[in-house]
């Protein structure tokens, strides 16, 4: 399981990193002009500080959120089961989901009676989470 979550940590996309980039660039361009602008005691100042601190907290939140989303996004595939039941004698095969399964697919022939067998159900297995 961690490496599923190391390979979700990698998958971070370029679009969100270049975005972070940008806003934390930006933001410190907004940092450089407010406090040259603050020497010469020019009122603008003031907005030029609040847009780059501003900035640097989103671009430090998105960052977070990146992280946090891929963290969510590893996931286990459930375990698929098909039941297969031979009409006949009732004899019941369980093994795991084959790609092209489908209820009533007549399948090979029974282990007891040699009559051919159809899947009866297709279901996940529920586990339990842990706590």
């Amino acid at each position: 399981m961690t490496e599923k979550i190391e390979a979700s940590k990698r998958n971070v996309s370029f679009f969100s990193i270049a975005m972070v980039l940008i806003t934390v660039v930006l933001s410190v361009i907004a940092l450089f002009l407010g406090f040259a602008t603050y020497e010469s005691q020019d009122p603008s100042a003031l907005p030029y500080m609040l847009i780059g601190f501003i900035g640097l907290a989103i671009s430090a939140y998105l960052l977070l959120q990146t992280k946090r989303k891929s963290l969510k996004a590893a996931f286990e595939m459930p375990q698929v089961i098909t039941t297969i039941l031979c009409q006949k004698c009732g004899f019941k095969n369980i093994r795991d989901h084959k790609r092209g399964d489908y209820i009533f697919k007549e399948t090979e022939p029974c282990q007891k009676c040699n009559e051919k067998t159809m899947i009866a159900s297709i279901y996940r297995e529920v586990k339990e989470k842990e706590k």
